[in-house]
């Protein structure tokens, strides 16, 4: 067995990025940005009135202002404004020259087209000067996950499309006699596939293209069928039959086809026999058939890897520390992921942690982390953990 560390190294040894495309702007949020993008103008990209109202020179209170024209979103004022002159002006719109300051219009009385100054004018001059959001250059630098927020301000560059990582394609392959997808209906010795869906779930949330083959059979010629399905895969992952019993097929069948294992078997809790290696042109990765087993992987192992893919970079999964909100025992031989409820920034770690209970993974939000042979530790004491 190797350390959960030596395993991610080795993982990460066969995940490199993948190359990238250009998508369309309405299609970036949630991909990985691979080229630095730089603004095309400023924005805004003329002095801008911050709000309603109107647009004056040298002027006080209670001075009285002509009215010459109107300045709009879309639709500037031509001329020049002069002494005892003034604009109405509307938020966004350019500020007329000659104006030094907007005077919102609820400091303004107005007749006809003459206006009088409030005695309590605002002491802002409520102009955003050009450039004031940023300036024609500035750059958004790359890899970078494109959140909305990237997206509207990628728009106001006037960047119409962006160079982006393209997404891990993911071919997933539940594996056992006695597994059904949802829907249909089990024999008696039969339960519901599970591990696949949860892991379609986080891999598309990752921003990967993960796709679901049939569920291959406890019989060679199923198992290769399904791997002769792979296609084009840059991963490969296989749920259950990773172990060394009768009727785990997967590692036998997967070297007959010419896999060059990276390893097998990892000393942590749940998950001991999950393996890797390359199959053709694709990465794999074995899970073992334990839904919670399945599911941590996913976390520990599965999601690091496509971030590397992504051009992300080769890292861990993000730890976080809180205190414990009871004591818990010694921990083993093999580091250990048991699932515990972060609440009022304390952690409850299940007293359950059998690694078939999904509904207790369900009720989870972290992934406390054990070391190996972690002493026991009491109420208040600060631990590592993995958010879920």
């Amino acid at each position: 067995m190797i350390s959960v560390e030596e395993a991610l190294n080795r993982l990460f040894a066969l995940a490199g990025p993948l190359p990238s495309e250009p998508v369309s702007l309405l299609d970036a949020a949630g991909r990985v940005l691979a080229e630095r993008v730089q603004a095309t103008r400023d924005q805004p990209p003329f002095a801008a009135s911050a709000m309603d109202g109107y647009a004056v020179g040298d002027a006080s209170s209670g001075d009285v202002l002509k009215v010459i024209g109107e300045s709009a979103a879309g639709h500037r004022f031509p001329g020049r404004i002069g002494r005892g002159q003034c604009v109405r002006i509307f938020t966004g719109a350019p500020v007329p020259e000659g104006a030094k300051r907007v005077v919102i219009q609820e400091d303004v009385t107005r007749e006809g087209d003459r206006i009088t100054l409030g005695d309590r004018l605002d002491r802002s001059d409520n102009i955003r000067p050009p450039g004031n959001d940023f300036r024609k250059g500035v750059s958004i630098d790359a890899p970078r996950m494109l959140s909305p927020n990237d997206v509207a301000l990628l728009a106001a560059m006037n960047i119409p499309t962006v160079e982006v990582t393209r997404r891990p394609k993911v071919a997933l392959i539940s594996t056992g006699d006695e597994l059904v997808v949802p829907g249909e209906v089990p024999g008696p010795d039969q339960i519901i596939a599970s591990n696949t869906f949860g892991l379609h779930a986080l891999l598309t949330r990752l921003g990967a293209a993960p796709r679901l083959l049939p569920i291959a059979r406890d019989t060679e010629a199923s198992l290769r069928t399904c791997f002769e399905l792979v296609d084009d895969a840059d991963l490969v992952i296989t749920i259950g039959g990773a172990s060394v019993g009768d009727h785990d097929l997967v590692a036998p069948v997967a070297a007959r086809m010419g896999m060059e294992q990276a390893f097998h078997k990892v000393a942590m809790r749940p998950g001991k026999p999950l393996m890797s290696g390359r199959l053709g042109n694709a990465m794999m990765i074995g899970l073992p058939g334990n839904p919670v087993s399945a599911m941590v992987c996913g976390h520990v192992f599965v999601a690091p890897v496509i971030r590397a893919m992504l051009g992300l970079g080769a890292t861990p999964a993000p730890r976080e520390r809180a205190p414990l909100a009871a004591p818990v025992t010694q921990n083993g031989p093999r580091e250990h992921y048991t699932r515990a409820l972060l609440e009022d920034g304390a952690l409850t770690v299940f007293e359950r942690q059998d690694s078939s209970l999904l509904s207790i993974l369900g009720a989870a939000n972290a992934l406390v982390v054990r070391p190996v042979q972690d002493p026991a530790r009491a109420a208040g004491d600060t631990v590592d953990y993995l958010p879920l």
